[in-house]
């Protein structure tokens, strides 16, 4: 009996042993709504490309595009419940709190290094914290980029030529007053229903970076593109609920890499910018830029409504357009 109970406990430890020796890694899900060879699809895949080199067979990043695991809105409720653990929103973070509104005031940001400028003064120390309160750890700043306008009307020069065009927006009260103190008719649309919407005439226009523009394929639907660059918006890497039950190692190494991918995020943006706007024009595109001093002035009451409604709105719209001085 007792020789019979040694090989019964020997047979039941090489099961085990072999069951830990397969043990698949722990999945990690990166959700994003950006179509394949988009700046959001490339981002990820760079950083899930360099977290698994370094994670080896403790846990893999598996990253999930074109809303696969859901929109905005509903990727930030699937990292509170845990059952996405990565995600990239942009302007939609403005839901979760008001101070993410400052990246909505019309050309606030000048350029990529006064971007990285507010990163690392006003995005790391200020709203970071807010978003952690919140429930989400942002691990860090990556892009979107800077927004343009395109429609099937007209030529967009001066803030009145938006006047009657229905044009969609992401989900964030600040892009739609924008757009109401320019005169279009703004209405908020997950990115994954533009197309339709813009194909069937549901909306005259849209506006995003040329990064999400191209991949989305809005070239198709849209005649115009009108280079107004009037916002840059931020991309957030963030985890959520499930953060905490990861091992501390794995959650090293993803925010190590997540922080070594702002440079690079910064430098693929720059380099899709000039390389899809050629493509744009060669789809047959009409390309203008437009009057940025009309719409700067156009955008006053935008910035007095978010310094009067957002607690220490002045402060962050200051001390971010003060770092873009002499730059």
């Amino acid at each position: 009996m007792i020789r019979l109970a040694r090989i019964v406990s020997a047979v039941a430890g090489t099961v085990l042993l072999a069951s830990v020796a397969t043990a698949e890694p722990i999945e990690i899900k990166l959700g994003h709504v950006g179509e394949p060879g988009s700046l959001f699809d490339q981002t990820s895949q760079e950083f899930a490309k360099r977290a698994n080199e370094k994670l080896g067979d403790k846990a893999k990043v598996v990253v999930y595009g074109s809303s696969q695991l859901g929109n905005d809105g509903e990727l930030l409720k699937k990292l509170k419940l845990g059952t996405v653990d990565l995600a990239l929103p942009s302007t939609v973070m403005t839901t979760v709190a008001p101070e993410f509104g400052v990246f909505e005031m019309p050309y606030l940001v000048k350029d990529r290094d006064h971007a990285a400028k507010i990163r690392e003064a006003v995005i790391n120390p200020v709203l970071i914290p807010i978003a952690k309160e919140k429930g989400y750890e942002i691990l860090a700043t990556w892009e979107n980029g800077f927004r343009q306008i395109t429609n099937n009307t007209r030529p967009i020069v001066k803030p009145e030529d938006l006047k009657g065009i229905k044009l969609r927006t992401p989900k964030g009260v600040w892009r739609v007053r924008m757009f109401q103190a320019y005169g279009a008719t703004p209405s908020p649309m997950a990115l994954s229903e533009v197309f339709v919407a813009l194909q069937t005439g549901v909306m005259d226009g849209q506006e995003n970076p040329l990064a999400q523009i191209y991949p989305s394929r809005f070239q198709e639907v849209q005649k115009y593109l009108s280079m107004s660059g009037h916002v840059y918006t931020p991309a957030y890497l963030t985890a959520g609920r499930s953060w905490s039950r990861l091992p501390p190692d794995v959650q090293k190494t993803l925010a190590e890499t997540a922080i070594e991918m702002q440079p690079v995020a910064l430098e693929i943006a720059a380099n899709l910018d000039k390389e899809l706007l050629g493509k744009l024009k060669d789809a047959g595109m009409q390309v203008n830029e437009v009057d940025k001093a009309a719409f700067i002035a156009a955008s006053k009451p935008v910035y007095e409504q978010f310094a009067a409604e957002v607690p220490g709105g002045q402060k962050l719209i200051d001390d971010s357009l003060a770092l873009g001085k002499g730059s």
